[in-house]
């Protein structure tokens, strides 16, 4: 029979969903191997051609580690929780949880007909409550933890009570926040239960702090930097703007130094390395106190500015002082003929997000607070301003302007009319990121005069230490992620306030569920949705923290909880850890580097820090699948004369005869840039009247590579490919494109020669009858060459994560066995392992047509390469006479010249050429050429 791709496909996937064939062992002796998608989120649109990229790939070296005997979990599950389907609950009234479950029965659909092998015992949803019990335990580990800088690792709260109680804060070196109390143990037991829990809330490793945040009014939700593009929020479009809120926080700068040197120890794209590096930001510097003058505007609660510079040798050469526009001191320093210009330039600032203000290096803008500070070094006064280009969030939300060293510093002075000190030797108008070892001797530097960088430095934090205006410090970029979202479809935070402060619930209370609400809106008064819940009340008085977590919650330790989904007692055993230990190989989209990846990691050493895991880094090699991009189609409509648009249309090729406008087209009704003129018409009302301008009696489309979306009509969906061709074509056709990290156009037309390799390749095993024919001959030297050929070549590429060459190396291989027309049991025994792991349903039913048992082939040993097989023994010579070729003569490269002669002249087909004349001499070249002279 015929290749019958449907029948094949949905028998085997049937088979491995009722046996679970993929499901690993929760311990073994074989080796481990663990193989991670990146968490997906189940949107209502479904997969297109482009997502199952990463997928294909994962699971074709899944399957090839089963082969080489590995124990291999290869998980899926879903990050359910999430804004969109909050919106949809918002718009429509629906309960976020019914269009969830929806979304996720159609990508479970999707990836069961591709014929993914995961382990689906083990699916998790964010969403779910046996889940998100274990994000809420998470989270409450932290919020009982400090981190201690003496042992670099987290500790149980416990343990610094027990310092406070027998030294007070003498003894304590930990990562906490600026404004902690210096006390004695006497101090710390005349404490009051509420003044002890304020102030261990400075250590915790999750606390609530007033923090600047991205705030869409119209979504009522705080939003993450990456959720906001140009002032927007990236769905919908939003304004946002910039917000003090009190938030939940987590002290992911405890971990800064770790995160860094971890880089150095996993094998991840380079790229997403720097960019962590970049994130993360160590600056070696120092820390200085400007004295703020006196002024006759009244009292002030602050006597100073601190400001952290990596460059303190520059301090003679600074001219003003810029803090963030949202600091808390604004208002207070701001005199009063300056306020009407600083609230100005606030609620100018508030429109951008800190990502726009962090990019924007072009613009100049600030305001003038009115207030001055006295440089500590040279006694100089300094003016303060505000400017966007500051964050709050970043060191001290203060830095001082140097426009002799800096090039937007510069700007910055030059612009308002600020003096310029130039401050070293040989200096030109500016210095911008110069060597510091190169830049010669300071002048109009006081006291450092003539000293190199080299001097200057180390004389000068010195200085400021004994002065007590300032000291040498280590200062991070990132600052501490704000861990709450005022949104409905998250997880309930395991909190709740009485007389203000935060406790926790009972661990045996978890999980805290969501309750059911009657809008998803916040309510009329600005509370977060939760607001709305009735009844919802904590057992020992108060209420429960009303924020929800972020999206990144549930998906920071999801890798875990696949080691062990249906533990009720852990979220995962200790022998689970023990055994699965890290992923081995992660493949995901580079998007997430300084989000799900960092948080992860984060996540990750606090857990190792508790004892509950073992490694340090949880992903030990990460691949970014590249981009599979949409090939557009477009049609060309005629305007008339005055530029009004018509309702014909031209093809491609003619268009530059008349005036047209280019439309989008969807790619489903082109075929190969051919358009269906039929399904176009019936596509649209507006174009069922058209008329075309056909060019060889057909409308060829204009084609454009964009970005795949539904705005451009160029989204392919799976499940036709699928319907037509076969999932088995999809997958290999989708490693044919190209290189899997690189990005790469859609491109249908192309599908079809990778469907016709199957057919090929299934016609080997039958005879022109399509009956199934196979023999049991001992396999040829060219038929074993060929074999393994194809399994060095695939077993290499697989290894180096090259799936588009091995592609190429199957259609080879099976045009060279077509040719020797081989039907060796042997050797197509193995070419169906070689192949199952790209096409594993044909590779299936082939596998019990030659006499195997059902299912086995996922747990066969791969074909072992034997290089003898690829050593060349023989050579076909080409045979001239007197300089012409007549003839290829198959010799053993052994043969030395006497006996190539007899085998020459004893040929009847070397006799016929010779046509009775005698030969005068023979010339032989092993393993190049027969000449002979007659």
């Amino acid at each position: 029979m015929d290749y019958q791709f449907k029948e094949i496909e949905q028998k085997w996937q049937k088979f491995w969903a009722d046996h679970q064939t993929f499901k690993a062992e929760s311990n073994s002796e074989k080796p481990k191997y663990y193989v991670l998608d990146m968490f997906p989120y189940p949107s209502g649109a479904g997969l297109h051609v482009g997502h199952p990229l990463g997928y294909i790939a994962s699971d074709i070296f899944s399957r090839y580690k089963r082969l080489k005997g590995f124990n291999v979990l290869h998980p899926m599950g879903y990050d359910s929780f999430g804004l969109p389907a909050e919106q949809y609950a918002i718009q429509t009234g629906q309960h976020p949880a019914i269009t969830t479950e929806a979304n996720i029965a159609t990508y479970r659909r999707q990836l069961d007909q591709i014929g993914f092998s995961f382990d689906w015992s083990r699916e998790v949803r964010t969403s779910e409550p046996s889940y998100y019990k274990w994000t809420q335990w998470i989270f409450m580990q932290l919020f009982n933890s400090w981190y201690n800088i003496e042992n670099d690792r987290a500790e149980d709260i416990t343990t610094l009570i027990e310092k406070f109680n027998a030294s007070g804060t003498a003894d304590v070196k930990a990562v906490c926040d600026e404004d902690t109390k210096e006390f004695m143990p006497s101090d710390w037991a005349t404490f009051t239960d509420e003044e002890k829990q304020i102030e261990l809330l400075k250590y915790r490793l999750t606390y609530l702090r007033e923090s600047t945040v991205n705030w869409c009014p119209a979504l009522g939700t705080v939003l993450a930097n990456d959720e906001v593009k140009d002032g927007f929020s990236e769905r919908g479009g939003f304004p946002v703007e910039q917000k003090k809120m009190m938030q939940w926080s987590m002290r992911i700068t405890a971990y800064s130094d770790r995160l860094l040197q971890g880089l150095d120890t996993i094998d991840w794209p380079e790229p997403i390395k720097e960019m962590q590096r970049n994130w993360i930001g160590k600056s070696v510097g120092a820390s200085v106190k400007f004295k703020i003058e006196t002024s006759d505007s009244g009292p002030r609660t602050l006597d100073y500015i601190e400001v952290f510079t990596t460059r303190v040798d520059t301090i003679f050469g600074v001219s003003y002082l810029v803090l963030a526009p949202e600091h808390e001191w604004v208002a207070e320093l701001t005199t009063p003929e300056q306020k009407q210009d600083i609230a100005n330039y606030i609620a100018q600032t508030k429109k951008k997000s800190e990502l726009d203000r962090m990019a924007d290096t072009k613009t100049v803008s600030g305001a003038f607070t009115g207030t001055y500070v006295i440089n500590p070094v040279s006694g100089e006064r300094v003016q303060l301003w505000i400017a966007d280009y500051v964050l709050a969030g970043y060191g001290t939300g203060a830095v001082m302007g140097v426009p002799s060293g800096d090039q937007r510093d510069w700007l910055f002075a030059t612009h308002f009319n600020l003096p310029i000190i130039q401050i070293l030797d040989g200096q030109k108008d500016i210095d911008v990121q110069a060597d510091p070892t190169k830049e010669g001797k300071y002048i109009n530097s006081g006291f450092i005069n003539g000293m190199t960088y080299k001097e200057a430095v180390p004389f000068l934090n010195n200085w400021l230490e004994e002065e007590k205006v300032g000291k040498a410090k280590v200062n991070f970029r990132q600052r501490d992620a704000i861990f709450g979202r005022q949104r409905y479809w998250g997880e309930p935070i395991p909190v709740y306030f009485k007389d203000g402060l935060p406790y926790l619930v009972k661990e045996e209370e978890l999980p805290l569920l969501l309750p059911e609400i009657d809008k998803y809106l916040p309510t009329e008064t600005g509370e977060p949705p939760l607001a709305r819940a009735e009844d919802w009340v904590p057992k020992d008085g108060g209420h429960y923290e009303l924020s929800t977590m972020p999206g990144w919650a549930g998906s920071s330790w999801y890798w875990y909880r696949y080691m062990d989904a249906n533990n009720n007692n852990d979220f995962a055993s200790k022998e689970a850890v023990e055994y699965w230990k890290d992923v081995d190989l992660y493949i995901g989209g580079s998007e997430h580097a300084t989000g799900h990846l960092l948080y992860s990691r984060f996540w990750n050493k606090f857990l190792k820090d508790l004892g509950y895991t073992k490694e340090e880094e949880p992903f030990k090699k990460l691949i970014n699948q590249g981009m599979i991009q949409g090939r557009s189609n477009f049609v060309y409509r005629i305007n008339d004369e005055n530029g009004k648009p018509t309702n014909t249309y031209v093809s491609a090729g003619l268009r530059k005869e008349y005036k047209t406008s280019a439309l989008h087209v969807d790619v489903n009704i082109v075929e190969n840039d051919t358009l269906d003129v039929a399904k176009f018409k019936a596509w649209r009302e507006e174009y069922a009247n058209a008329e075309f301008i056909l060019e060889g009696g057909k409308y060829i489309c204009g084609v454009e590579v964009e970005k795949m979306s539904k705005s451009k009509f160029n989204v392919v969906n799976p499940d036709d490919l699928i319907e037509r061709y076969g999932a088995d074509t999809l997958r290999m056709y989708e490693m044919f494109l190209g290189p899997l990290e690189q990005s790469k156009p859609w491109n249908t037309n192309g599908i079809e020669g990778v469907f016709k390799f199957l057919r090929k390749f299934w016609r080997l095993f039958h005879n022109e009858d399509w009956t199934f024919h196979v023999n049991d001959a001992v396999p040829t030297k060219a038929e074993l060459k060929s074999l393994h050929k194809i399994i060095k070549k695939v077993q290499d590429d697989i290894e180096r994560f090259s799936f588009n060459t091995s592609v190429s190396s199957f259609m080879i291989a099976v045009n060279e066995l077509t040719d020797l027309k081989c039907k060796n049991r042997q050797i197509l025994e193995d070419m169906v392992i070689i192949l199952s792991p790209y096409a594993p349903h044909i590779c299936e039913e082939l596998w019990v047509l030659l006499g195997n048992d059902a299912g086995t082939l996922s747990y066969t040993a791969f074909p072992t390469f034997k290089p003898e097989y690829l050593v060349e023994d023989e050579f076909a010579y080409p045979v001239s006479i007197n300089g012409k070729m007549k003839m290829n003569l198959n010799l053993s490269l052994t043969l030395a010249q006497p006996e190539v002669e007899s085998i020459l002249l004893a040929d009847e087909q070397f006799q016929k050429f010779l046509d009775g004349k005698p030969t005068k001499k023979i010339i032989f070249v092993k393993g190049k050429i027969i000449n002979v002279v007659v």
